[in-house]
């Protein structure tokens, strides 16, 4: 399992590897070399009279771009291992169960579908252990949340690699997501593999009535990513990454390398 689970976290991360930054221009799909750069500043008048054309600023954007790339990728990484996860500890019959979408419409009045990272269909759910859990895990998160668990038949889930935005406009469609998982009778809940997140969200949420994990130790699965997949999931994912941190560290040292060597 672990060589597989590597596997699906580190392949989008590796795409960081080929960055190049756009400097504005779409149409250049592979973003521009050191090179290519010198080239198109230096024949800008007014860059070149300043002096940005310089493999200094080259690597200022290569930077500012590549850690943006970096966390979405990881953030891939991420949402794909937890859906794998959970395809694995429940042996749901069909893939198509880890995920949920909905419909909606956009101000121009034109459809679109939202997806959720990851779902818990307890009634798709072949494993008895896992099941039972999950069934005891929403039974005490609806206590928790002061809600009935009249009618709810699962949870799903939006996954993050981290929090650090407190943009306004995220929260609100992540609670506008949230009010309609439960109108399909799911608990929603918001998986942060970092313990990045700051409190002020973390209440918002709660107060919407949505379940928040973090990636923290804590023992207690309601709170934490790691307790919940141990606990509920039956798999130790703090024990993956931990167990495998000198191959992964490796992986993003690299990326990181390349990021500051001008290349």
């Amino acid at each position: 399992m672990d060589k597989k689970y590597i596997n699906i976290f580190i392949e989008p991360i590796n795409e960081c590897l080929n960055y190049n930054p756009k400097f504005g221009h779409s149409a250049k799909e592979k973003g521009y070399t050191l090179d290519e750069f010198l080239s198109l500043y230096g024949a800008d008048p007014f860059y070149s009279w300043i002096g940005l054309d310089s493999p200094f600023m080259f690597a200022a954007h290569k930077a500012a771009g590549c850690m943006t790339s970096i966390y979405r990728q990881i953030g891939i990484g991420c949402e794909r291992l937890f859906r794998e996860i959970i395809f694995d500890t429940t042996g749901y019959v069909n893939y198509t169960s880890t995920q949920w979408s909905y419909k909606t419409k956009t101000p121009a009045g034109k459809e679109k579908i939202l997806t959720l990272d990851g779902r818990l269909e307890i009634e798709d759910i072949k494993n008895v252990d896992v099941k039972n859990r999950v069934q005891q895990w929403i039974d005490e998160s609806c206590k928790r949340l002061g809600i009935d668990n009249q009618g709810i038949k699962g949870a799903v889930f939006e996954v993050r690699q981290g929090y650090k935005s407190k943009d306004s406009k995220r929260q609100n469609g992540d609670i506008d997501n949230a009010t309609v998982a439960y109108a399909h009778h799911y608990i929603p809940v918001f998986s942060i593999f970092s313990s990045q997140i700051d409190n002020d969200i973390v209440l918002r949420y709660q107060n919407s009535r949505c379940c928040v994990l973090a990636g923290n130790l804590d023992k207690d699965p309601h709170l934490s990513l790691f307790a919940f997949c141990k606990e509920v999931l039956g798999y130790d994912l703090a024990d993956f990454f931990k167990n495998n941190s000198p191959f992964i560290r490796e992986k993003i040292g690299k990326i990181l390398e390349q990021l500051f060597g001008i290349k």
